[in-house]
């Protein structure tokens, strides 16, 4: 059977999937690493070759014609039957394709990734996951030098080379123990947060480098901890404020071990994100964890 060429190639099907289901041409070239402008000139080859309009145009964004609809799906089909072609060839040739090597920042590692691997064991029991804990930096340079197949980081700052997709959010928040100070009004200032010193994560934590590029604080650590579970316990025994994650110290909150202190005109809102080495096509095992975070994400 010869191809016909009114097929286009299988990235520029892949983009013109990405447009469709983000409804503009700069969002697609964001999730796949490529400018506008790339983005567009694939969009416009690929309608040459399968000889029809599939977007329409607008000041707001792009849509889908008609045809382009039809068109659309088709693409889809072919996009999932070359994934399992990729994936069936790969299980062949590689007999360590069924491992799977996750490297996640605290937050997701914790509270996240746990739940996402027992699905992975669920729907494809031949895989072998093994989780890596270490913070948002480590986690992106583990992906980059090939140590880990996908990565799950916190921090506002992704290297280039990765390619990035969001899987959750969730918002900082300034917690201390029941008997400090500032529990009283469970209110601060911005000024006040910024020049008192906290127990904190260490340095390329994302925890910590979303903090300070928020809040720019004037004050060096009192405490630098790796451990979630230490922050908390430090929180308490040092009688000192922290900043951590809201799915950390959410049950905390709740039963009174620690007091959420809300900080006046200011919200500390992230984005937690997939991480992967854009050299290397995201497929197999690793394709598959990001669609299971993907499905989660609320």
């Amino acid at each position: 059977m010869t191809l016909s060429p009114r097929v286009p190639d299988l990235a520029a099907l892949d983009v013109m999937v990405s447009v469709a289901r983000l409804g503009s041409m700069s969002a697609a070239g964001r999730e796949h690493g490529l400018s506008q402008q790339a983005v567009s000139a694939r969009v416009r080859a690929a309608e040459r070759d399968i000889g029809l309009r599939v977007f329409s145009r607008t000041n707001t964004g792009v849509g889908l014609t008609p045809e382009g609809v039809a068109v659309l799906e088709w693409a889809e089909n072919v996009l999932n039957a070359a994934q399992k072609f990729a994936t069936g060839v790969d299980s062949l040739l590689r007999e360590d394709i069924a491992h799977l090597t996750v490297a996640a920042s605290m937050t997701v590692a914790e509270h996240l990734v746990p739940g996402w691997i027992v699905l992975m064991r669920t729907r494809h029991p031949a895989v072998r996951t093994q989780m890596r804990l270490m913070n948002s930096a480590e986690a992106a340079q583990h992906v980059l030098d090939g140590r880990a197949d996908i990565g799950f980081v916190e921090g506002p700052d992704i290297p280039s080379g990765l390619g990035v997709r969001v899987v959750a959010t969730d918002e900082l928040v300034v917690v201390t123990g029941p008997e400090h100070r500032w529990a009283t009004t469970a209110s601060v200032t911005v000024e006040e947060l910024a020049s008192t010193a906290l127990v904190q994560r260490e340095p390329g934590s994302g925890t910590r480098t979303t903090f300070e590029n928020i809040i720019h604080p004037t004050e060096p650590p009192l405490l630098e901890l790796e451990s979630v579970t230490a922050i908390k316990s430090a929180v308490v025994t040092a009688d000192a404020p922290s900043v951590l994650s809201s799915m950390a110290v959410e049950g905390d909150i709740r039963d009174g071990r620690l007091v959420r202190i809300d900080v006046e005109g200011v919200t500390m809102p992230r984005q937690l994100r997939a991480i992967w080495n854009q050299q290397e096509q995201l497929r197999g095992p690793s394709r598959d964890f990001l669609d299971i975070a993907l499905s989660q994400r609320t």
